[in-house]
């Protein structure tokens, strides 16, 4: 429905007080929707008098718009823009003074209530889309912080406390927890409660602009570093770290592709249980690139395999951690946007002989670029 409940109650007070006019016999309200030709439609949201009957919308070929001696509409019009139409059907025409004046008075409210009813609509929505972009900013800001994090705990364990430059590297790790509260404050802001935005949300889950693209770059630059914040996130938790043998060869989105394994990484050694492997696996047969982050911890409970993909889900496992909930749903919405798809593969092994019998894989498979045409 494009209009709100306190829409419809108004509408129903307004043409309730046609009681006392027998000469009224039907009244109708509709609201302008754009079809799916594109050709307007009047959708009915509430008609007089009050009964279970089921209005149809009246498009371009509705017999309702043929002119009737009875009928006639009243159009809710701002501006150039038609927001809806009143129909009256009427035993008498013309109608009386006074009852034109009062269906000309409610015509003007109904318009005017309709009008800020849409831009009220329009402005939440285009908040709860903001809400949701800075909600996923946040979410992905934390990844990056903790990697200066396990970076600057790394160094300060190669230097030693009796080292000089050990009160620096601990000035840089007060810097990032400060850095932390502000992300964790801004986060509250964003979702009070720890409620997240809505999960009906028709909008896609994507990132901004500026942290996708540009088109063609390759991805073995940016998946480096992410390998190096792997490999020593895995020494300070004294955990086993298996990286690729080789950096895939593949150009393309690579940003976007960064963020997924920026995404399943962080939750890889978030979730899986200390002591237990993480590695991330690559494979190629010509026409798709598949990335497969796994680790060798528990499996993910069956009934959970496909609910933890949901915006805000959380398996049972990381109900006492923190987090949002949104890294795999964005990672599926990016890999989706790519033409590719991520998904769960349990047990890593099911994927390579090489993999461990235990664990869970995320696979993301993205399809081969087609190559450039020759230049002549």
């Amino acid at each position: 429905m494009p209009v709100s409940e306190r829409f419809l109650a108004l509408v129903g007070f307004q043409l309730g007080q046609f009681i006392d006019c027998p000469e009224v016999r039907s009244l109708v309200v509709y609201v302008t929707q754009q079809g799916e030709t594109g050709q307007p439609t009047l959708l009915p949201v509430g008609h007089w008098p009050p009964d279970e009957r089921a209005l149809p919308p009246v498009d371009t070929v509705s017999r309702l718009r043929v002119p009737a001696e009875q009928r006639r509409w009243l159009p809710l019009r701002d501006g150039q823009r038609l927001l809806g139409a009143l129909q009256v059907e009427a035993s008498r025409n013309p109608w009386p003074e006074p009852l034109a004046q009062r269906l000309q008075a409610v015509a003007l409210a109904l318009t005017e209530a309709l009008r800020l009813d849409l831009e009220g609509g329009e402005l939440r929505q285009r908040l709860t889309e903001r809400e949701e972009q800075l909600g996923l900013l946040l979410h992905q800001l934390r990844n990056p912080l903790t990697a200066l994090r396990t970076f600057g705990q790394l160094l300060l364990r190669r230097l030693g406390p009796e080292h000089s430059d050990s009160s620096l590297v601990q000035g840089l790790l007060a810097e990032e927890r400060q850095i932390n509260r502000y992300v964790d404050a801004i986060s509250e802001l964003v979702h009070p409660e720890g409620l997240l935005v809505s999960t009906a949300s028709p909008q896609p889950l994507l990132l901004p602009p500026l942290l996708s693209g540009p088109e063609g770059q390759p991805l073995a630059g940016l998946l480096e570093p992410l390998l190096q914040r792997a490999a020593a996130t895995a020494t300070l938790q004294g955990r086993d770290w298996h990286g690729p043998e080789a950096l895939p060869d593949w150009s393309g989105d690579s940003g976007a592709v960064a963020e997924i394994l920026a995404n399943l990484l962080e939750n890889a050694f978030r979730y899986s249980p200390h002591g237990a492997s993480v590695g991330l696996h690559t494979a190629s047969d010509g026409q798709l690139l598949q990335l497969t982050v796994w680790d060798g911890g528990p499996a993910i409970a069956t009934e959970e395999r496909q609910a933890i993909f949901g915006r805000g889900v959380r398996g049972t496992r990381g109900q006492d951690l923190p987090g949002t909930g949104l890294g795999l749903a964005l990672g599926r919405d990016l890999a989706r946007s790519l033409g590719g798809e991520l998904e769960l593969v349990v047990p890593p092994r099911a994927l390579a002989e090489t993999l461990p019998e235990q664990g869970n894989a995320f696979r993301l498979s993205l399809p081969r670029p087609p190559a450039a045409a020759p230049r002549r």
